[in-house]
Order: structure tokens, then C-alpha cells, then sequence
């Protein structure tokens, strides 16, 4: 039995988008912090938008698909990330269960995050570069799940932490990095 999901609009443009963010991530000419900000917010809320537009699907295969992202892989793009985003890489969690625990701040970095999405999306569109039928559509059904369980509150995690960087943050050395005049609030 194959699933049709995959070829539902809504998966499509998914993979899509999918595709753009691992592109995006694996750039190798954006060294500016305020052009990666700039194109990160943009990204990443049509991301989460189109993740939650995938149709309710099945796992089909008995086992899961083939993982294509290294230990490595995954180092190279957080480093990379991280020594664009400099000093402005590190966020305070809220959303950890363990935080209702502890009498200090949880420590999150954003290149983590955008990591952490990209090893998952990354695995998902090497399957479907491959161009198997199960083998897609039991990877949509995990990227699916872990985007509800895993890598989904890594990305709004990592959206209000650009957020602040590129609205909120004045450091005593940087300005905002919003310039544009007519994105200024009065």
C-alpha cells in the first residue's frame, strides 16, 4: 500500500520549503549577522506554517528511513552559524521541562536550534531526493512527528531569539540591527 500523501499539495510545498531552509543553512557567502537575521525570520515562521499543513499521514515501512546528516555534518553547520551570530548566539529557555526545577536560566543557543532543524530536514530531503514512495512518505510522517515533538519549539524558540536580535537587543558596542526607516516603531 503507498501513500498519496506525498504528492498532496501541502507536502509539496513543504518539501519545498524544506529544501529552501537546508539551502539557506548549507550557504556558504553570508558572514553579515544582520543578512542571515534578515532571511532566518523570514524562513522560519513559512517553515512551521507549512509543517503544520502536512496532511495526517502513516508510517508504511517497517523501519525508518535512511539518516543522511553526520556528527559532523551537523558540528559544521552549528559552528558556522554560531560564528555568524558571534556573541548574539546564546538565549535564556523558558520552555524546558527541567526549568520548573532549576534556580537559574537554562542556556540555549540559536545555532543549535537552526541546527538541530536542519539535521532533521536535511535527512528528510535526502529520502526524498531518492525517490522511493514508502521510503518518502514514511520520512514525511517522521519529520512530521518530530516537528510536534522535537525540532517545531526548537524553531519558535530560535524565532523569538532572531527576533530580539534584529527588534529588541541593544548591546553597548551594537545597534539594533534594524535600520530600515520604515520598519522603526515610534
Amino acid at each position: 500500500m503507498e501513500s498519496q500523501v506525498i504528492f498532496d499539495k501541502n507536502s509539496v510545498e513543504f518539501v519545498t520549503v524544506a529544501a529552501e531552509y537546508c539551502v539557506f543553512i548549507e550557504r556558504n557567502d553570508i558572514q553579515d549577522s544582520k543578512e542571515f537575521v534578515d532571511v532566518a525570520i523570514k524562513i522560519l515562521p513559512l517553515l512551521y506554517l507549512k509543517a503544520l499543513l502536512i496532511p495526517k499521514c502513516e508510517q508504511i515501512g517497517e523501519y525508518d528511513p535512511e539518516t543522511f546528516v553526520t556528527e559532523d555534518d551537523y558540528e559544521f553547520v552549528r559552528t558556522k552559524i554560531n560564528g555568524i551570530l558571534a556573541h548574539k548566539d546564546d538565549y535564556l529557555e523558558v520552555f524546558m521541562e527541567d526549568m520548573k526545577y532549576s534556580d537559574t536560566p537554562i542556556k540555549r543557543t540559536i545555532s543549535e536550534d537552526l541546527a538541530d532543524i536542519y539535521q532533521d530536514l536535511k535527512d528528510f530531503i535526502s529520502v526524498f531526493q531518492i525517490g522511493f514512495n514508502i521510503t518518502m512518505n514514511d520520512s514525511l510522517f517522521l519529520c512530521k512527528e518530530h516537528f510536534a515533538e522535537f525540532w517545531g519549539q526548537r524553531l519558535v524558540n530560535a524565532l523569538k531569539a532572531l527576533h530580539d536580535i534584529k527588534y529588541g537587543r541593544i548591546d553597548d558596542d551594537d545597534e539594533y540591527l534594524c535600520e530600515d526607516e520604515e520598519n522603526d516603531i515610534l
